[in-house]
């Protein structure tokens, strides 16, 4: 039997889940959970096969965070559950060591499937996303640089789309002001803008926020 934990902010997601579940023959949830602190709780107490987390999750502020749980449990596989795109997000949660991305628009029976194949240490994605690893793995560091953004990037970018200042992400992401404003630089160079407002456009137009 497979020993799931659900990690999301939202009861309907606990009980939607936990009911399709039910009865699986191969599935069990035997812990739902709120925030990410109480993940770390439970990975502490109880064998966790697969954490199925949000990136949403309250007190979730860094995919490094979730890396930092990778290390600390390398027993558990890690499925990314989340309503955020996948084109975007998938790849760097990908590479920072999670196991798989499920969009939350796909069926439960999809989730399934995921939960299995990670158990068995199955990388999962969609095509999409494999092409365009794939894309990124032959181009030169240069060609990345305007084509890809980091995982942190993406962090700083998210936040400052949600309309926080330097100083509140790096209170958030505990890093320095000063390095905010260096990624806010880099994010304005590969989206190829030059304020902060086309900025945040940019990042609706690819689904960040």
């Amino acid at each position: 039997m497979i020993k799931v934990c659900i990690a999301d902010n939202y009861p309907v997601v606990h009980f939607g889940v936990k009911s399709y579940f039910k009865d699986n023959a191969d599935i069990s949830i035997v812990a739902n959970v709120g925030n990410f602190l109480m993940v770390r709780d439970i990975l502490q107490t109880k064998d966790i096969d697969v954490l199925v987390i949000d990136l949403d999750l309250e007190g979730l502020s860094s995919i490094f965070e979730v890396k930092a749980i990778l290390k600390n449990f390398p027993k558990t596989k890690i499925i990314i559950y989340s309503g955020l795109s996948e084109q975007i997000y998938a790849p760097n949660a990908i590479k920072a060591g999670v196991s798989g991305f499920v969009h939350k628009s796909e069926k439960l029976e999809t989730l399934g499937v995921a939960i299995n194949k990670v158990h068995q240490g199955k990388i999962i994605m969609n095509e999409t996303v494999k092409k365009n690893l794939a894309l990124i793995a032959k181009q030169s560091k240069s060609e990345r640089l305007y084509r890809k953004l980091s995982n942190r990037e993406v962090e700083v970018l998210r936040y400052l789309s949600g309309g926080k200042k330097n100083h509140e992400i790096a209170e958030i992401l505990n890093l320095n002001e000063k390095t905010i404003s260096t990624y806010k630089l880099r994010l304005l160079t590969k989206l190829n803008v030059t304020n902060l407002v086309d900025l945040v456009n940019k990042a609706k137009t690819l689904e960040i926020v």
